[in-house]
């Protein structure tokens, strides 16, 4: 099981890569995230919902109300022009983090 606070910085960048697929709800974020990390990722509801009135704040993302589904309606999230720019500007963070992380703990015979 991953531990929260080593994504924690990084959800918004997730959540966002998820809505650029497609216009998706709280509960299917959620499940897709539980999906492709067989399991090893739970986001709590609170966690996400607290992540998407974030992200629609900042105009990154919309919402509406989709149809009805098992007798109740859906709010969906969709991506926005300058989400898509937010997105791009994360997904590069997060790719420097990464390749110091890689460099920092890497053993030093695999620099070689």
């Amino acid at each position: 099981m991953i531990q929260s606070d080593l994504i924690r910085g990084h959800l918004d960048t997730i959540v966002l890569k998820l809505i650029m697929e497609k216009d998706r709800y709280g509960y299917e974020i959620a499940s897709c995230i539980k999906e492709r990390t067989k399991g090893a990722f739970l986001l709590k509801e609170a966690t996400l919902y607290s992540a998407l009135n974030r992200l629609e704040k900042k105009d990154v993302i919309t919402s509406y109300v989709g149809k009805k589904t098992h007798g109740k309606k859906r709010r969906y999230y969709k991506i926005t022009a300058l989400g898509k720019a937010y997105f791009k500007e994360k997904y590069s963070e997060w790719n420097t983090f990464k390749n110091i992380l890689e460099t920092l703990l890497e053993d030093d015979h695999e620099r070689n």
